[in-house]
């Protein structure tokens, strides 16, 4: 078996290529997460509780779809590797699938509908998945330098950040004015805008990056023993709950926020205000990752922190609003959106680390199927938090496009602050408990690599 150095430094150009991976993710499923819930509702004109029915059920099916994924990117072989030739094939198709979710029909029946949304959303998230996936699990195979690794995420967290911003401030503006008044349109035309900058960004992606770990052939198992050898793996467990809980926290309240500008404040534009005062600590935040790492050496626990911080500052949002204490509603906005930031590199940049422990371990190196429970998990999540919300608000007698009752107001502002506040507090006693620290995760790799060498000469 040939010797390759796999503790590379990494090429600037790549860097910037892999964070534009996450740059087109975002311009596919954070507009989803930010907007699709709304568009049913109020656009597409499909009751409350259908949304609420289809969130849980997409999830069985990404139960099914997220690990055969992930393993299939794994067994994958060709000349450019296993995981960048899913970002070049997969990427256009599921644009396609974006541009039809967002098609609204609202003269159909109430069948229809909920007939469409469900084919479109399923397809919709297996096509995600397929580009997601491999691209996640692409960040270990591209070195096994743990601060090169640091650096990668970080990139990747602030192209995410930016795109983020860009997508929050532009979106509400842009759907009004390519719609002219017709939000259906609206809609429509974003999809296509977004879906066409997601399949380039992946493109550029695949373009630019290179893969140099490589997976043993004879690590090739069944799914059975692959999820017997994860269940051992105790910091990626750990990594897993911490994306459960980030899944139900930022989707849930992604989910809430336009509700919460629309009726709450009462101004929808104001979402995009918001937004724009947030893109900034949303950067630094980010870009403060690496040194936190530095000052604490465990990448857990500087999550923990992040997490930690997050929480108090969305609690307290609870007690301002745009109308009548602007400077302190959006100071805290800020400060959550800060924290947030660092939480996202670094909940990210956790999961190749846990995938060398695992090897370690178990003897077992399976990066695409540990990363496809790692997105299992966050989008179980993402259910759970978006279809509570729908539910809830159901039941309270939510109604598009008019006036809410006292009740419904209660459960969105609580949804945009407290709750997330809560929850973000829970997330940080959870990874405050990831033990892998910088010191250990050297020592693993070292062992790894003495292994090989040993296997070598057999």
């Amino acid at each position: 078996m040939e010797s390759k150095n796999t503790d590379v430094k990494v090429p600037f150009i790549s860097k910037i290529a892999y964070g534009m991976g996450d740059v087109g993710c975002n311009f596919s499923w954070m507009f989803v997460g930010n907007f699709l819930m709304i568009f049913y509702t109020d656009v597409f004109g499909i009751g409350m509780s259908a949304v609420a029915g289809l969130m849980l059920f997409s999830r069985f099916w990404d139960a099914i779809n997220d690990p055969v994924i992930g393993g299939l990117s794994d067994k994958t072989h060709t000349r450019w590797g296993r995981y960048r030739p899913w970002l070049l094939i997969a990427a256009p198709l599921t644009a396609l699938v974006l541009m039809l979710t967002f098609w609204a029909h609202p003269d159909w029946s109430s069948t229809g509908k909920t007939i469409y949304m469900a084919v479109t959303y399923c397809i919709l998230v297996l096509g995600y998945t397929c580009v997601n996936i491999p691209y996640g699990t692409l960040c270990g195979a591209m070195t096994q330098n743990i601060e090169e690794r640091a650096k990668i995420n970080t990139f990747r967290s602030v192209s995410a950040m930016v795109a983020i911003g860009i997508i929050n401030i532009i979106t509400v503006p842009l759907i009004a004015a390519l719609g002219g008044g017709n939000d259906r349109r609206g809609y429509l035309l974003v999809a296509v805008i977004y879906g066409c900058i997601f399949a380039f960004c992946h493109i550029f992606c695949f373009a630019k990056t290179k893969e140099v770990v490589k997976i043993p052939e004879k690590e090739k198992t069944s799914q059975k023993v692959q999820l017997a050898s994860v269940t051992k793996n105790r910091p990626y467990m750990i990594a897993v709950a911490g994306q459960f809980l980030f899944g139900v926290t930022l989707y849930g309240r992604n989910a809430d926020a336009l509700y919460y500008f629309t009726y709450v404040e009462g101004n929808q534009a104001l979402f995009s205000t918001y937004s724009l005062f947030i893109i900034i600590p949303s950067i630094i935040g980010a870009a403060c990752f690496p040194a936190v790492f530095r000052l604490t050496n465990n990448k857990g626990r500087s999550a923990s922190i992040f997490a930690l911080l997050t929480g108090i500052s969305m609690f307290t949002m609870f007690f301002f609003t745009v109308r009548e204490t602007p400077v302190p509603f959006y100071l805290f906005s800020c400060l959550a959106q800060f924290f947030f930031s660092g939480f996202n590199t670094d909940i990210y940049a956790i999961v190749p680390d846990c995938v060398e422990y695992g090897e370690w371990k178990t003897g077992l190196r399976n990066d695409g199927f540990q990363y496809a429970f790692i997105s299992l998990g966050n989008k179980i999540g993402m259910a759970i938090g978006t279809s509570v919300l729908a539910g809830v608000l159901g039941s309270f007698g939510y109604a598009a496009n008019q006036q809410q009752n006292p009740a419904v107001l209660a459960v969105i502002k609580h949804s945009f602050t407290t709750i997330p506040g809560v929850l973000w507090i829970v997330t940080a006693v959870v990874l405050f408990f990831y033990r892998l620290n910088r010191k250990a995760y050297h020592q693993i790799v070292q062992e790894i690599q003495e292994r090989k060498q040993r296997g070598r000469h057999l």
